[in-house]
C-alpha cells in the first residue's frame, strides 16, 4: 500500500469522511482553453487602454527567448506550489513530491500530507499570483510586452489549478463537520477531501 492510500485509510479510521475531487487532466485543458478566451481578451484591452501606441506584437528574438523563459517558468510553478506547502506541512520540504505524467508531458508537484483548506489553496494558487497575475499587472504598468505575455501564458499554466481552487471552494462541508482537510492526489489532478 503506498503512502496515500495508507494515509487515507488512517484518515477513514480516525472518523473522516471522505469526498474525492478529481478531475481528469482533458477536463482540466478543456478548462484552460475556455480561460484563455476572457484572460486574454480583457488582459489585452486593459493592456492597449494603459498603453494606447504600445501595440501587442510578438517578435522573432523575444519569441525565441519567451519559449526559453516559458519551461524555465514551468518548473518555477512547480517549485512554488512546493515551497508553499512545504510551510504549513510538518515535515516541510520532506512532504513535498515532484513529478512528471509521461503520458500527458505535465510536470507536478503534490504534497504528500493532508493541509488545512486555506493552506492547500494559498499553495494552489501562488504559481498563478506569483509568476501570473503581478507579471501581467507589471506588463501593462510598464507597457512591456515581455512580462505581460508572460503573466497571461502563466495565468493559462496555472488553468488546472484554478479549476481545482474552483472544486475545493464550492465543496459544501457537512454540518456537523468540525474539521476540513485537502489531501492533494499523488497521480490525478485534483485533491480528496477529509472531513469530520
Amino acid at each position: 500500500m503506498n503512502v496515500f492510500e495508507a494515509t487515507c485509510e488512517r484518515l477513514l479510521e480516525e472518523g473522516y469522511k471522505k469526498t474525492n475531487l478529481t478531475i481528469g487532466i482533458v477536463k482540466a485543458n478543456l478548462f484552460v482553453l475556455l480561460l484563455a478566451i476572457p484572460v486574454v481578451a480583457i488582459g489585452v484591452l486593459l493592456f492597449v487602454w494603459r498603453n494606447p501606441i504600445g501595440l501587442l506584437r510578438p517578435t522573432p528574438y523575444g519569441s525565441l527567448w519567451f519559449i526559453v523563459l516559458f519551461v524555465l517558468l514551468i518548473v518555477v510553478h512547480e517549485l512554488l506550489h512546493g515551497l508553499t506547502w512545504s510551510l504549513f506541512s510538518e515535515h516541510h520540504f520532506k512532504d513535498i513530491d515532484f513529478g512528471f505524467m509521461k503520458e500527458y508531458l505535465t510536470p507536478y508537484c503534490t504534497c504528500a500530507v493532508p493541509l488545512p483548506k486555506s493552506h492547500y489553496i494559498l499553495g494552489a494558487l501562488m504559481p498563478c499570483i506569483v509568476l501570473g497575475i503581478i507579471p501581467v499587472a507589471l506588463g501593462i504598468l510598464l507597457g512591456s510586452h515581455l512580462w505581460f505575455w508572460t503573466g497571461i501564458i502563466m495565468i493559462l499554466s496555472a488553468g488546472g489549478d484554478l479549476l481545482i481552487v474552483w472544486k475545493v471552494l464550492r465543496f459544501k462541508k457537512r454540518p456537523e463537520s468540525q474539521e476540513v482537510l485537502i489531501y492533494d492526489h499523488p497521480t490525478q489532478a485534483g485533491s480528496v477531501i477529509f472531513e469530520r
